[in-house]
């Protein structure tokens, strides 16, 4: 097994293991549900904002093991971060997955979460991992209804 992909089975493994933040918070100020259709991921996602600045987070929810690992290292990244930054990880994210070969991703602004760059070998499991960015991204903006990677 190669480098990468030893990183990815162990971080993916150790996340769902033990996923971090993996909670309600009790006064969110934001909160989006998603919904994988494809595989039936589902997720909770919470947000404390203050000052524009996200200073609490929280997920809870039923998925495999790339849907989970995914939102407990987002949710290590995202913590502490303006909401501006949030929003360059999540664009970061979804280059990394949705690249072409020929396209660079930004590994440094990604850091841990680059260990999830392995899923791109597996195309049908991309919705899995960005189901808790496309919540993130509901409850940033606002938006109503359940989040999907549809």
């Amino acid at each position: 097994m190669d480098d990468i992909q030893e990183l990815y089975h162990d971080t993916v493994m150790e996340h769902n293991r033990k996923p971090r933040n993996f909670r309600r918070l009790q006064k969110p100020s934001a909160t989006a549900d998603g919904f994988n259709p494809l595989c039936g991921d589902q997720i909770t996602l919470d947000l404390t904002v203050h000052d524009n600045v996200i200073t609490e987070v929280g997920f809870v929810g039923a998925g495999c093991a790339i849907s989970s690992a995914s939102a407990s290292l987002m949710t290590e990244a995202i913590n502490g971060k303006r909401i501006e930054e949030a929003q360059q990880l999540f664009e970061a994210f979804r280059v990394m997955l949705t690249r072409g070969v020929d396209i660079d991703y930004d590994i440094d602004l990604l850091g841990d979460l680059a260990a999830l760059s392995g899923v791109t070998e597996f195309p049908v499991r991309i919705k899995c991992a960005t189901l808790c960015w496309h919540a993130l991204h509901s409850a940033l903006n606002n938006t109503a209804g359940t989040a999907t990677t549809e």
